[in-house]
């Protein structure tokens, strides 16, 4: 755990927003030598935070016992280098469970992810947030998606929680994340964080970065940190040239490629991992691994993404720079 406010360290993030896959052997088991060297390779190629046991990180699929041993791991490695937020979800009583374990890992914060299966009120949603809040000294980011969508009132009130620091929109619903950030400007003093966390943010991130929402989850970082870092880095410093042509040329055909198979959010994510060396075995069922063509149609982009960054922002003809397939 690092001693500076979590906020703070998350609000002008130094690199990506890191959400590591969880490392498994080929029996299935969770294999934490490998995780901690995927760990330790995204912290030292410049994450700015390591999100564990996450969406990505496959929290649906782990037992509690793995999950804090995942969390610590994460925590060991970073060595305070960075903050570590772990995932926590499902019912209260569970989050409650999670997020106890991951206070005793030693994580800075929580991404609280919606609960289980019920689609509930605002009020209930109200609840379920205030009472993991409640239970332990952890900063949290709700995180907004699928069956937990709330209302700008429901956010100012969540703003205005004790523990509860940010808010991750994994809707898309700009008009609502547009009443949501005005709302919460208007009511709450002081500042509150947001993140686009959409699984492939950067392809939103200049719609996001017009109502004023900067932060984002990076998962392409697992497997290609070059790319993530120079998109990254044309983003916060307005260079939109380099970050369009880094959406057209990777980021628009890798969400193409995403959408083909049902999880590949998380499943291509590991499959990119592998194809740059680092055997994180398979994801756990009921994910399912990707297509044989597209691993291979992933190889290619990577290849792609890589020159387009090392072409950096050269022109030709007047229009983007081109990059051949394969090179």
């Amino acid at each position: 755990m690092s001693s500076a406010p979590l906020a703070a360290r998350l609000s002008v993030p130094s690199g990506p927003l890191f959400f590591p896959v969880t490392a498994y052997d080929r029996a299935g088991a969770v294999n934490l030598d490998v995780y901690r060297e995927h760990v330790r390779r995204g912290v030292e190629a410049g994450a700015a935070a390591v999100f564990a046991c996450c969406g990505t990180g496959e929290f649906h699929a782990l037992t509690p016992e793995e999950f804090q041993d995942c969390v610590r791991a994460a925590v060991e490695e970073t060595a305070g280098r960075v903050p570590v937020v772990a995932g926590a979800g499902y019912g209260t009583a569970l989050a409650v469970r999670y997020a106890r374990l991951a206070e005793e890992a030693g994580a800075d914060g929580l991404l609280a992810m919606p609960p289980y299966l019920v689609v509930a009120g605002q009020e209930g949603l109200l609840r379920h947030y205030t009472e993991l809040a409640a239970a332990t000294s952890l900063d949290i980011v709700v995180y907004q998606r699928d069956n937990a969508v709330f209302t700008p009132e429901t956010v100012v009130a969540l703003a205005r929680t004790e523990g509860v620091i940010g808010f991750k929109d994994g809707t898309g619903d700009l008009d609502l994340m547009q009443r949501v950030v005005s709302a919460v400007r208007s009511e709450v003093p002081g500042d509150f964080l947001y993140f686009n966390g959409l699984p492939t943010a950067e392809l939103t991130g200049l719609a996001y970065r017009g109502i004023g929402i900067t932060l984002y989850s990076s998962a392409v970082f697992c497997f290609a940190p070059e790319i993530a870092l120079a998109y990254h880095r044309a983003f916060g410093s307005g260079d939109d040239a380099t970050v369009n042509r880094l959406l057209d040329g990777f980021y628009r055909p890798l969400v193409e490629l995403r959408a083909k198979g049902r999880g590949y959010a998380v499943s291509l994510v590991k499959a990119g991992v592998r194809l740059r060396g680092l055997d994180v075995g398979e994801v756990r069922p009921p994910l399912h691994e990707p297509a044989e063509e597209h691993i291979k149609e992933l190889g290619r982009l990577i290849e792609r993404g890589h020159a387009l960054v090392e072409a950096g922002p050269a022109r030709v003809e007047g229009g983007p720079a081109r990059v051949e397939e394969g090179k």
